[in-house]
């Protein structure tokens, strides 16, 4: 019986986790950490809504045996590349090495394809950063996840996220090789990301696009 931690459980992947790992019984405990309420009441459930701004105040609850990190947010909401780079990277990573501190063992990150510290994109040099960065730190197993665009019920509307997915779709579908860019929906992370945990017996595998697929086969 794990606990497991959760960074993000409120957008997209990160509700469709919340709500399996409910379900799992290989979980006794789920503690997410959020800025703002799930909404979720459960016996299994520990909300702690924190500042993540001020670390000293959250460091010593981040205990457990996993830690599912998805994070994340848009340029337009955050408004600034800095402030972008803060949630996505500083954020994450702050509560990686919290993790690491406290012994938990196992972490699961999701990144994005075409990840890359060399990466010429913001977005993608930005995700490659804390990639390679949370590599270099002491968890036993580290499973990488990256997924290419992501389908799934968001609460807020995203036009053109939705007009890629209809594109992507038929692309797919006239080119065969390019399945393994097909849209992916959250449930399907969320069910890779439980099941790295079970398969990870590596220091750090990393997964991306049709591995994603396969390791959310059950």
């Amino acid at each position: 019986m794990k606990t497991a931690i959760l960074l993000g459980a409120t957008g997209l992947i990160g509700t469709e986790l919340l709500n399996q790992l409910l379900l799992d019984d290989n979980y006794e405990q789920i503690k997410i950490f959020a800025r703002r309420t799930s909404g979720i009441s459960h016996p299994k459930l520990t909300e702690l809504i924190i500042d993540f701004d001020k670390p000293e105040t959250w460091i010593r609850h981040v205990t457990g045996d996993v830690l599912f990190s998805m994070l994340g947010t848009t340029i337009k909401k955050a408004g600034s590349n800095e402030k972008y780079y803060k949630i996505d990277y500083t954020y994450q990573y702050q509560m990686a090495e919290a993790a690491v501190r406290n012994k938990v063992e196992n972490y699961v990150l999701i990144s994005a394809a075409g990840a890359s510290a060399n990466a010429r994109l913001f977005y993608n040099r930005m995700k490659g950063e804390l990639d390679r960065d949370v590599q270099n730190l002491s968890f036993k197993h580290i499973s990488i996840i990256k997924p290419s665009l992501l389908d799934g019920d968001r609460k807020e509307s995203r036009l053109g996220e939705k007009i890629g997915i209809i594109v992507t779709r038929l692309i797919t579908l006239i080119i065969p090789f390019t399945r393994r860019y097909r849209p992916i929906h959250a449930s399907v992370i969320a069910r890779a990301m439980r099941n790295a945990v079970q398969r990870n017996n590596e220091k750090v595998n990393v997964y991306e696009l049709e591995a994603v697929f396969n390791l959310a086969i059950p």
